[in-house]
């Protein structure tokens, strides 16, 4: 998703304001630990490779100065359950927004987007602390610190093989920062969720049915079907190139990116809510293939924008509004409403 001047000028005046602020912090003070991934289902119900036993990990999170009086400003770092040949790759970063008002709160992984702009990223996560719902922004394979400055290797390539093992890398990720954020006392663990956008929002599609500690999932400009993605995407070309050089077929293609396709696991989960905000023009995730991940999901709440992919940008304050609203508390039944319930 690329953004026009004018959301440019907009993500750049907070990502200035949260530079110069992070630049006058006194030097933060480490906090170090452990957390124990404790699978909440059957691994045996997972496929293979994205199953993680049980196991504890280690954790760095480092305070980090900001203006804002609402929210607490941190960032996170854990190994990876995925060791790479990148050492760099093989470490987590994570910014935790994290509200300061009094009381549990829901928790929320957010996803960055395929050109790993991550003010974007951010822009969501300062407004969901700003309502009450803390933000994990976690940063996916290969991007930012965790890109290698000597390796070509990244998440998405057009190798369609190093896109499995980037997208499988990506949810395990997700499923070990899930356990983090549940085990933060100011968390409601019964509250969890995750979001993203196009890339990131494929990714929380692919995460929201292997990891159960979700309870929501908004996903923006989202899809599935990643074989016709693949095959009829403008954005794909170089990668159907390449694979036709290499003497893959269609069928093959399909067939290898089936693993990592959110449709392949998507399904209605009673309990669990999912919100998709979508574009009805959009030339990078076709309309289809949205409609094939709704219909996997059981046909849950979605929305439809007048746009394509970059042109949706428009729409990306309505789209923050309906994200921070779907994730805020739930507020508690009053008295009487209890008492006429009972």
């Amino acid at each position: 998703m690329r953004l026009n001047p004018v959301a440019w000028i907009v993500l750049g005046i907070i990502a200035s304001g949260h530079a110069a602020s992070t630049a006058f912090a006194e030097t933060p003070r480490p906090r170090t630990g452990t957390v124990e991934f404790v699978p909440r289902t059957d691994e045996s119900s997972l496929p293979k490779m994205y199953r993680l036993d049980r196991h504890t990990f280690s954790f760095e999170q480092t305070p980090a100065f900001t203006s804002a009086r609402t929210m607490r400003l941190s960032t996170l770092t854990f190994p990876s359950p995925v060791v790479t040949p990148h050492p760099n790759n093989n470490t987590v970063h994570c910014e935790y927004f994290c509200p300061t008002a009094p009381g549990k709160k829901p928790g929320v992984i957010v996803l960055h987007i395929l050109g790993g702009d991550f003010d974007l990223a951010r822009l969501f996560c300062r407004a969901l602390a700003a309502r009450g719902v803390a933000a994990l922004f976690l940063k996916m394979p290969y991007y930012g610190e965790r890109r290698q400055e000597d390796s070509p290797a990244r998440m998405i390539s057009i190798d369609p093989h190093e896109t499995v093992r980037g997208m499988r890398q990506a949810v395990l990720d997700i499923r070990q920062a899930a356990s983090w954020l549940a085990a933060q006392e100011e968390i409601d663990a019964r509250q969890l969720g995750i979001m993203g956008i196009s890339l990131g929002g494929i990714t929380a599609a692919l995460a929201v049915s292997l990891e159960p500690r979700f309870s929501k999932a908004c996903l923006l400009l989202a899809g599935g079907d990643m074989g016709e993605v693949a095959w009829n995407s403008t954005e794909m070309a170089p990668l159907r190139k390449r694979w036709a050089e290499s003497g893959g077929s269609k069928e093959d293609l399909f067939a290898t990116l089936r693993v990592v396709d959110p449709v392949t696991y998507a399904r209605p989960m009673p309990g669990r809510r999912i919100l998709m905000l979508n574009a009805s023009q959009d030339e990078v995730i076709p309309p289809a293939c949205t409609r094939a991940l709704w219909r996997a999901f059981g046909e849950p709440e979605i929305i439809w924008w007048d746009a394509g992919h970059y042109s949706s940008v428009r729409y990306i304050f309505s789209g923050l509004a309906k994200a921070v609203q779907f994730f805020e508390p739930q507020s508690s039944p009053s008295p009487a409403a209890q008492s006429t319930a009972k």
